[in-house]
């Protein structure tokens, strides 16, 4: 039986195509620390995961972790990171389950990359099989001001985006100005947006009853994280959705969102929870609620996307706009497939594992970055 041989962690910091402006301020690149499962017939697993709050911590964290799976079966993912996190994690104190689930993610990443390319399959296909033959994504409107926030709502209507997502929470005045500005270039087109924990519960109120004349679909994470029953509140008193995003970092999250009655929809990603598998765990979840999952991306490459791709091929209650952030990046590190939506749909993968390759001249740039970051 195939055993896992080796384990490489390749930190990169990426360069975007432009500043990223949201609630917590800007961003001008995305750090990520890709991780490298070998088995010893020569077949190579690839994740990645996000760093904060540093990226050398973070990379020599995981890399200690991950060395764990060697002498192992990749088909053996689940225990061994449920047996990893409970000894070399929690075994030592760390008690965090939210900044393990980002480090786990990659690991739980790269193993069903393995997997999928051991067994000649698409990881949707190792999961149970795909519930539908595309998977829809949302278009991310970036930019500072209003002005540039409606070209690119101007440019995504006249390529026939359904679905457009706005960053709020940077102040009433450039909120209401910015919201007004793309609903004017999109028309009746549906309108999301993000306030990233941005408002207390009373401007969250203020705020949604004067942004309701927008039509806006929903308005994700609109109060602190920490508290779900500041969510809950809000949503009893607006007529505007809400979604969970950043309070949704665990499986208990997602139960308490349900229990709670506290969001309309629940917006999470493989880097939240911890991988493919946790996910396939949260959807069911929310499946007994009655709600929807949207897939959340966070500060990742295309590898990240395939993976939540293949989850939303796989889970029921998914939505149709979904996010994906490797399109931010100047040049992203997969280089194939094309995973440009049109229209907002992707189709389905068909190669083995999560079906990527990458540029390993642009994964040596962002490998060069890190080190003269240090």
């Amino acid at each position: 039986m195939v055993k896992i041989s080796n384990v490489r962690v390749r930190p990169l910091v990426l360069p975007l195509k432009q500043p990223y402006h949201w609630s917590y301020g800007i961003r001008e690149s995305f750090a990520v620390n890709l991780i490298e499962i070998e088995a010893d017939d020569g077949t190579v697993g690839i994740g990645e995961c996000t760093v904060a709050p540093d990226q050398t911590g973070t990379a020599a964290i995981l890399y200690r972790l991950a060395k764990h799976l060697v002498g192992h079966s990749p088909h053996d993912v689940a225990p061994l990171i449920a047996r990893i996190f409970h000894q070399e994690y929690l075994g030592h104190g760390a008690n965090i389950m939210r900044a393990a689930n980002q480090i786990f993610s990659g690991i739980d990443m790269a193993m069903w990359d393995l997997q999928g390319k051991l067994a000649g399959l698409p990881v949707h296909q190792l999961l149970g099989g795909a519930h539908r033959k595309a998977v829809g994504y949302f278009y991310f409107l970036q930019g500072e001001t209003a002005e540039e926030l409606a070209r690119g709502a101007a440019v995504g209507h006249a390529q026939g985006e359904r679905v457009f997502y706005l960053k709020v929470g940077r102040g009433e005045k450039l909120d209401l100005e910015i919201t007004a500005a793309v609903r004017g270039e999109i028309g009746d087109a549906r309108l999301r947006l993000d306030a990233n924990e941005g408002w207390s519960v009373h401007d969250a109120i203020n705020m949604c009853r004067k942004l309701e004349k927008y039509d806006i679909e929903f308005i994700e994470q609109p109060t602190v994280s920490w508290s779900i029953p500041a969510m809950a509140h809000v949503r009893e008193k607006v007529g505007i959705p809400i979604v969970a995003d950043q309070a949704a970092f665990t499986l208990y999250d997602v139960y308490e969102i349900c229990r709670q009655r506290a969001a309309d929809m629940i917006c999470i990603g493989p880097r939240e929870i911890g991988g493919i598998q946790p996910m396939m765990k949260a959807a069911a979840v929310a499946e007994a609620a009655g709600l929807k999952i949207c897939i959340h991306s966070s500060f990742t490459t295309g590898i990240t996307t395939c993976a939540e791709h293949h989850i939303g091929l796989a889970i029921p209650n998914l939505d149709d706009g979904n996010q994906i952030m490797w399109q931010l990046v100047q040049e992203d590190i997969v280089s194939s497939p094309d995973l440009t939506p049109k229209n907002g749909w992707l189709d389905a993968f068909r190669k083995p594992g999560l079906g990527f390759q990458l540029a390993e001249d642009l994964v040596a740039e962002g490998e060069g970055r890190y080190a003269a970051s240090r």
